[in-house]
């Protein structure tokens, strides 16, 4: 029979055992090599940098590609602007011939190669094209991307643009892809792109996730973050849910203070807010009854609440719309928003022939920070005597479809690069209406404004340019072609064991940008 004082030394061995193990265990733990991103998403749309113009897609494309040159990470000022595939680059007396110098030895993702001039060719031709990008109307200065040698390429412009740059930066059209991948894998490369950045595509599993894995080849070194899972959970409480459960490190927020005020409360959770800023523009397409009243479109206007929408979102995370660009861009001014006004839009209304109001069918994205703006204004224009019918969409439908021209008001929340030109030629130039051969986003089919447009483009004193884009703006407002409502923040949380390797104040991503810095504490 064992004696009491046996067992007792017994038990105390085993004890000191598992201390010994579980102290010898902590020690040769692996630090965490694994990040989990949660996305208010069902599936993404297009990983072709080219096309990526959903928050979601744009988020993740960050991750993958790089542009000649790259906004320092964490900032989106373009004075901050550096080196990123190109070492350096001068540009000609006249500002119409730009030269850039590659580095060498950088690798695609997948063993497809080392970058060359080549594919910097490639790239930049196929972003100027509308039959393989969506944002060819930026490049249409472009005379010619030529190669001068394996690592020297050559832009030759037609006229000055005001911001090279800003055109080859790693932002839309600057991301330089793979010319052997995109020739090989032709429609595959929308799901299984190949780019230069810290992370690759390793699976997409439908409505569930994209996998990426590190690029081990990154020329700036291997990412300390071996793996990203980055989910699609749309609905908010289910991923509210997954972060307090420990599933996910980084999650996208609601752009309103509830959330904020929620997050900030939970242990060793950052917020994080930053900019840019995504302007929401109620859209109204001028051609189509009844919009093509303007004073269908001043009564829209004037139902519309900004103050309300601020209260509603959060004065943290949002702020109102002045003008019909976003604040802070070179060149944008505050056009004087149409004063919330019931009575007026109501005798608009009834002076357009509309005594009992009207009814107007909107297809609207069931994105949630977009979708609760859009139920805001539905119930503001209510009390004017407008109905908003509206159909809910998933995001990237909602993005195929207003390409379409399916709905004649289109809410939509953007950043676009920091000038003025990028922002008027995109959203109110007669050249980017939908459904036409250069479309980009003008939902409002105005393009009253072109001249000026054009005329700033070109023009190489700065004062005048100034004064051409402030013309172009009241123009557009006059004919209220957009209706400003807000400005949206970025807003994300992540646990306080991520470390970005960066201040974040800013992504033109739209979302943390993940480096070779980037780890787990």
């Amino acid at each position: 029979m064992t004696s009491t004082r046996t067992a007792s030394r017994t038990g105390l061995a085993a004890l000191a055992l598992a201390a010994a193990l579980a102290v010898a265990g902590s020690a040769n733990a692996q630090p965490r090599t694994m990040l989990n991103v949660g996305m208010a998403a069902q599936d993404i749309s297009r990983l072709d940098p080219h096309y990526s113009t959903t928050t979601i897609d744009k988020v993740v494309v960050g991750w993958m590609f790089s542009g000649l040159v790259r906004f320092r990470p964490g900032s989106i000022s373009p004075a901050e602007i550096e080196p990123d595939l190109a070492e350096r680059w001068e540009s000609s007396p006249d500002g119409k011939t730009w030269t850039f110098h590659l580095r060498r030895g950088v690798q695609f993702h997948r063993n497809f190669g080392e970058v060359t001039a080549e594919d910097i060719v490639f790239s930049l031709t196929k972003a100027a094209d509308a039959r393989r990008s969506g944002f060819a109307a930026d490049y249409r200065a472009f005379e010619a991307v030529e190669v001068v040698d394996p690592y020297t390429v050559r832009i030759r412009l037609k006229e000055v643009v005001p911001s090279l740059l800003g055109l080859v930066t790693n932002y839309h059209g600057g991301n330089i892809v793979s010319r052997r991948a995109v020739e090989q894998l032709g429609d595959r490369f929308l799901r299984e792109p190949v780019g230069t950045g810290p992370f690759q595509v390793t699976e997409h599993r439908a409505r569930q996730s994209l996998e990426l894995a590190a690029h081990e080849g990154y020329f700036r070194g291997r990412p300390q973050i071996q793996r990203v899972s980055y989910r699609f959970i749309p609905s908010d409480a289910s991923r509210d849910l997954a972060y307090q459960n420990g599933e996910i490190d980084l999650i996208y927020g609601r752009q309103d203070q509830s959330w904020a005020n929620r997050m900030k409360a939970l242990p060793n959770t950052s917020v994080m807010v930053f900019d840019p800023a995504e302007l929401g523009l109620l859209h109204m397409n001028i051609t189509r009854a009844p919009l093509n009243d303007i004073r269908v479109r001043q009564a829209i206007a004037h139902a519309a609440n900004r103050e309300e929408l601020i209260q509603f979102h959060g004065v943290d995370v949002s702020r109102a719309g002045t003008g019909l660009l976003p604040r802070g861009y070179l060149g944008g001014i505050e056009v004087g928003a149409v004063p919330h006004n019931i009575e007026r839009a109501r005798q608009l209304l009834r002076e357009a022939g509309f005594p009992n109001g009207l009814t107007i069918k909107t297809i609207t994205t069931q994105l949630p920070s977009m979708l609760a703006t859009m139920q805001v204004v539905q119930a503001q224009l209510r009390r004017a005597g407008i109905t908003l019918d509206m159909e809910v969409v998933e995001h990237a439908t909602f993005h195929a479809q207003i390409r379409q021209d399916l709905s004649p008001i289109v809410f939509y929340s953007a950043a676009r690069f920091p000038v003025a030109d990028t922002w008027l030629t995109q959203m109110f130039h007669s050249r980017s209406i939908v459904k036409t051969p250069t479309a980009v986003t003008n939902f409002s089919h105005c393009g009253m404004a072109d001249a000026e447009i054009d005329a700033a483009r070109v023009e190489t004193n700065p004062q005048r340019q100034l004064e051409l884009w402030a013309t172009a703006q009241r123009k557009l407002a006059e004919a209220v072609c957009a209706v400003p409502l807000r400005e949206g923040l970025q807003i994300w949380a992540r646990r306080n064991s991520v470390e970005l390797g960066y201040q974040l104040n800013g992504a033109m991503s739209l979302g943390p940008l993940l480096t070779e810095q980037t780890r787990f504490r």
